[in-house]
């Protein structure tokens, strides 16, 4: 469908054939409609697939056709999100589609000093995009007054129950009018998601986009059993191996993504980090680096696993497995964004191995393994059975599945080491790692 069909203003129109868009994704297309109807809207999709446009085009629609009324300072509509760099995401694509109407929006986060968005709160908005705990922060201040609300908005309320938002959340939603339209999106719909929609949202339409081929089908996934003390030399290899033009990095900590970042600088990798100890305007900066190609290697924690919307991102590396299988899943969608193609690689030492067995748990598949790092043959695995109808996984071999005393194992055992001897680039003979880094030059 055409955004033209969808009974859209004309300005909105416009605003979106300057930025290319000549047809609606499926979530656009069928939400659309409901919200300009207002109704309330449960929606569910893949991240990448057009989210925000499905409830920020009704929106802008909707307000710019009513009259601001006896509150014409106060906001009109809120939508909460979990990360600063969502929330400033959203405010970009509010100000991109509403640039030929005279709404007025404000974002506000944490991490920057409030003065500038108190000025704004003052002087009057019709929007305002903002994460539960500066928004509260500014509410207890008396800077916020929500009593003219007419659309709530929750995006990404499944990480935003991940992040413990919950009871902000409910705060806020406290000070927002009964009558109201509600609007929540999540990439997935969980039981805690319908609980939450069960709460604020009165009969909903339930729009829940099952895509042809899921954002994993699109990326190829790979696993290298590695030491940790050996990751660092493996990433630095692989970004000139593998071509990383655009690659993002995540780790486990805060501390982990700075030395990740200073050990790949040394071995003349330019690379950034993003993560909640940096300043907003140094993660702004480092993101906009990141997108005009003048760093290519972006290296963050979770906070940035759905708060990134970059085209182009060619790899990503789980340098540090995450033991929440979800997050596993949105940050490999960093890469193969709208239809595109794209890499995940994962590093596994020992004390990650049950965290991959439960990623591959919710994917119902395997993740192949690199012929040079076979899987550790000392039964540190935890290797459950394969899944049906698909080939045995190494791991199965090598901790002897069957009846029959544990030869089996044996042997696979044997062959394994056999493998770990196997010669690999940058592998001696032992399977470890060859410290052999590239040239250091000055950044």
């Amino acid at each position: 469908m055409r955004f033209d069909q969808l009974q859209l203003a004309e300005p909105i129109l416009r605003a979106v054939a300057e930025e290319g868009y000549e047809t609606a994704t499926p979530i656009q297309e069928q939400a659309i409609p409901h919200v300009l109807k207002g109704r309330d809207v449960l929606g569910s999709a893949q991240t990448g697939t057009g989210k925000t446009a499905a409830f920020a085009l009704p929106i802008l629609h909707r307000l710019a056709a009513k009259p601001r009324g006896s509150k014409p300072t106060l906001p009109r509509a809120l939508v909460l999100c979990p990360t600063r760099e969502l929330a400033t995401q959203i405010s970009d694509a509010f100000r991109t589609y509403g640039s030929q109407l005279p709404l007025r929006t404000a974002v506000i986060f944490g991490g920057v000093r409030q003065g500038p968005q108190v000025g704004k709160l003052k002087r009057g908005v019709d929007v305002i995009i903002a994460t539960p705990g500066r928004l509260m922060d500014l509410m207890n201040q008396g800077y916020v007054d929500l009593s003219n609300i007419e659309v709530l908005v929750l995006d990404e309320s499944d990480r935003m129950l991940d992040m413990g938002f919950i009871n902000d959340i409910r705060k806020i939603v406290a000070h927002v009018p009964q009558q109201r339209q509600t609007l929540l999106f999540s990439a997935t719909m969980a039981r805690e998601i319908r609980k939450l929609a069960d709460a604020l949202l009165r009969k909903p339409v339930v729009v829940q986009i099952t895509p042809d081929e899921p954002t994993v089908d699109r990326v190829e996934q790979c696993v290298y059993y590695v030491d940790r003390k050996n990751k660092q030399l493996l990433l630095s290899e692989l970004v000139g191996q593998l071509a990383m033009t655009r690659a993002i990095v995540f780790t486990r900590t805060k501390h982990g993504a700075d030395k990740v970042v200073r050990q790949l600088r040394k071995t003349g990798i330019n690379a950034d980090a993003i993560h909640g100890n940096k300043s907003q305007n140094a993660r702004q900066r480092s993101l906009d680096n990141f997108k005009a190609d003048r760093v290519p290697v972006l290296v963050a924690t979770d906070i940035a696993s759905r708060g990134i919307d970059v085209d182009g991102v060619t790899h990503v590396v789980n340098y540090d497995i995450t033991h929440e299988p979800e997050t596993y899943v949105h940050r490999i969608g960093r890469t193969a964004r709208a239809g595109a193609a794209g890499i995940a690689i994962s590093f596994c030492d020992r004390d990650e191995v049950s965290n991959l067995r439960a990623i591959e748990r919710l994917l119902g598949e395997r993740i192949a393994v690199n012929e040079d790092h076979p899987p550790y043959p000392d039964g540190n695995s935890g290797a459950p059975a394969a899944p049906k109808g698909r080939a045995p996984h190494p791991l199965d071999a090598a901790r002897g599945n069957g009846g029959n005393g544990g030869g089996a194992g044996k042997a696979a055992n044997r062959n394994q080491r056999s493998r770990g001897r196997r010669r690999g680039p940058g592998f001696g003979r032992s399977g470890n790692f060859k410290k052999n880094r590239p040239a250091r030059t000055k950044d």
